[in-house]
């Protein structure tokens, strides 16, 4: 197997599916506790204002913008820390262990979106189309 090619071919493809999949996944978050689908459960929705609210609206703001690759680099820093920030306060005082705690998926969410902070969209989005068109906008006007 060409690992090469698998690299150059592939790997910037394969950046925009983890951006779109963990993206929507995020969203979800977002949709649960703020537009209750799917329903939130026994806990029900946060009280407007409060800490899990402004996660919400962070979850289905950002989540929607890393999705569509539109704002990708200060989306997802933006959403990494704020799955940091859920981690400390959140899961970590319940238990030193990720998987007893909970934090684990906000750990990789948070790892995931500082990742894309530091590779960028991918070739499937917003950010990407908006450079080649002012690349191509460049080109036409020298």
């Amino acid at each position: 197997m060409n690992f090469k090619r698998l690299e150059s071919d592939y790997a910037p493809i394969m950046l925009s599916i983890l951006r779109i999949v963990s993206g929507l996944i995020f969203l979800e978050h977002g949709t649960q506790k703020l537009l209750g689908f799917p329903p939130p459960g026994e806990r029900g929705a946060p009280e407007m204002l409060s800490m899990g609210w402004n996660a919400g609206v962070i979850e289905l703001i950002c989540g929607t913008l890393i999705v569509i690759g539109l704002f990708t680099r200060p989306a997802a820093f933006l959403a990494s820390g704020t799955m940091a920030v859920a981690y400390w306060i959140a899961h970590a005082p319940q238990n030193p262990f990720p998987v007893l705690n909970g934090g684990d998926a906000a750990i990789l969410y948070c790892f995931v979106f500082l990742y894309i902070f530091f590779a960028g969209p991918g070739p499937w989005s917003v950010d990407a189309w908006r450079d080649r068109r002012r690349g191509f906008l460049s080109r036409m006007t020298r």
